[in-house]
Order: C-alpha cells, then structure tokens, then sequence
C-alpha cells in the first residue's frame, strides 16, 4: 500500500465510480480498477462491492478511509509548511456553531478578510458532534464548538463565554409554567447539538420527561417556531436579544449550571498551525478580551 492507493480508495469511495474517479485522478478507468483489485490482494480483503450501478465501499474500505484522509492532510500540511514564511495567506477552512456564528463571527471574519486579504476565510456550520468528528478527519482546519472537548487527538482553548437562557412563547411567564404544557417539543438543532443535551437536562429538572424534538437547521426557524408557540429551546442570551427586545419570544433566566457554557476552539494536534490561523485566533481572542472588559465597565 502506498500513498496513491490510498488516494485511489478515497477517490472511488467519494464518488461511488471507478470511472469518475479515474477523471479526477486525470487517469483512465482500468488504471483504477486494477490499482484497487492489486490492493484488495494485497490486503487480503474486498474494499468495495462492484454491481451495474457503481461500487459501494465495504466495511474494511471504510476502516481505511481515515488514513486517506490523514494522509491526505499531511502531505498538504507539508506543502503549506513549506510555503509558510509567516505572512498569512491562503484558504482558512474553519467550522462553527451556528449560535457562534451569528453572534460573535462576523464582524470579526469581515475585520480579519479586510486586514489580511491574501487569506480566504472559508466557514461551514455544524453541531458540536459533527464539527468534532469533521477536524478529527482532517477535513477542517479547526472549529469553534461548545465546551468543554478532551480528545487525544485534538486541542482545545476557550475563547468564548456564553449564558444559555430558556426560550418560549410570550405566553409562558415562568420556568414553573413550563411543566405545565401538555405536548411540550422541544425545538432544537439535530442531533449532535450540546445545547439539545442540556436543555433535555433542563426539562427534566423541572420535571418535564422527553419532550418530543423537532429539528432545524437555522437559528432564525428555531426562534419563528418557538416565537409561534410550537415549543420551547435553549439559546445563548445574545442570540434571542433582538427577538426579545421585539416583543416575538420570552427569555427566562435558568439556573448556572444549565446556562453557563464554554466555547472552544479546536484543532488537531499534529497539524500544521499555519500563519492564517495563529493570526486568525490572535484576533478572537482580542476580541473577547474586547467584550469581557466592557461588560465589567458596564456592570
């Protein structure tokens, strides 16, 4: 096995086609069927399923898949550790929750692009979950999720503190009136979301059991289906200001432990932490020193 093996088996695996795979690879269709039937007789086992309608990666295929990606990553690491004299510059992939997202980035992605132009911020949202898994693959450059993260392969720093507070229709006036609904949902983001997780824990201290979820993919759906009085969720503060100063959602304050949460970001241990991104953090974290210092004047 070598590294365009391993470049052949993510190709296929991606696009279900020897045929186009061998278009990507700027190869011909046999040269990757034989390169695959060489390493499954290497390996002593079958990769992929072959029928009419393409091939479909095995179990053993799939246990090989990371190592495509890992390597993959590698040889761009080396490649941009190489190109790397300090200057930012370049695609910075990241990901984010959506909540982050909306309240904390944008401002600061736009100052950072107009700063350093030669970088391209490229950014995709996730859960907690699936942004974890996305930089553990190798596929994002690192990735701001909910607090705290131990895993052996990342590495984690908190760059931002959030309070979560319960979010209702205005016809609900207290966390007490909650338990009292019949056919509570909850409104939530899919699964994987750490916000879902406590606010199920939350319910259930308030003696609400299982609440039937409804999942969205956005911020703004979440707040018109809470807002009309479909169910309950959990947000940070900043999300729900403006729908709350509007008159469309009511906030309630919930007890610490539920509501105080951290935002971390996390990266892979061994990659290479290029120019672009050690700059990128060095202005997150400004920013929320920035923050942190007006809250205390203001209190």
């Amino acid at each position: 096995m070598d590294v365009i093996d391993l470049k052949v088996v993510d190709a296929v695996a991606r696009h279900g086609s020897m045929n186009k795979a061998a278009v990507e690879l700027n190869t011909v269709q046999s040269n990757v069927s034989s390169r695959i039937r060489s390493l499954e007789d290497e390996l002593g086992v079958s990769l992929f399923q072959r029928s009419a309608k393409g091939v479909q990666i095995t179990p053993a295929g799939r246990r090989v898949l990371p190592y495509a990606a890992k390597l993959a990553k590698l040889l761009s690491d080396a490649a941009a550790a190489a190109r790397d004299d300090g200057t930012p510059s370049g695609v910075l992939e990241i990901g984010t929750l959506e909540t982050t997202l909306a309240l904390r980035l944008p401002l600061l992605i736009a100052r950072f692009a107009k700063t350093y132009p030669d970088v391209r911020p490229v950014v995709r949202t996730g859960t907690t979950s699936s942004l974890i898994q996305a930089v553990v693959d190798c596929q994002l450059e690192g990735a701001f999720v909910a607090g705290p993260v131990s895993h052996p392969e990342l590495l984690a720093e908190t760059v931002f503190h959030e309070e979560l507070v319960l979010v209702t229709s205005r016809a609900i006036r207290s966390l007490d009136a909650v338990a009292t609904i019949a056919h509570l949902k909850n409104i939530v983001f899919r699964v994987g979301c750490s916000y879902r997780q406590r606010l199920d824990a939350l319910l259930a201290s308030l003696g609400v059991q299982a609440p039937e979820p409804l999942d969205f993919g956005s911020i703004e759906a979440i707040i018109a289906c809470v807002s009309a009085g479909v169910g309950v969720t959990l947000l940070p503060r900043g999300v729900v200001a403006d729908a709350w100063q509007e008159g469309r959602v009511a906030v309630h304050e919930i007890p610490p432990a539920f509501a105080q949460v951290e935002t971390v970001f996390i990266r892979r241990v061994d990659s290479h932490f290029s120019s672009a991104l050690a700059t990128f953090l060095k202005s997150v974290h400004l920013e929320s020193q920035a923050r942190s210092l007006n809250v205390r004047q203001l209190a």
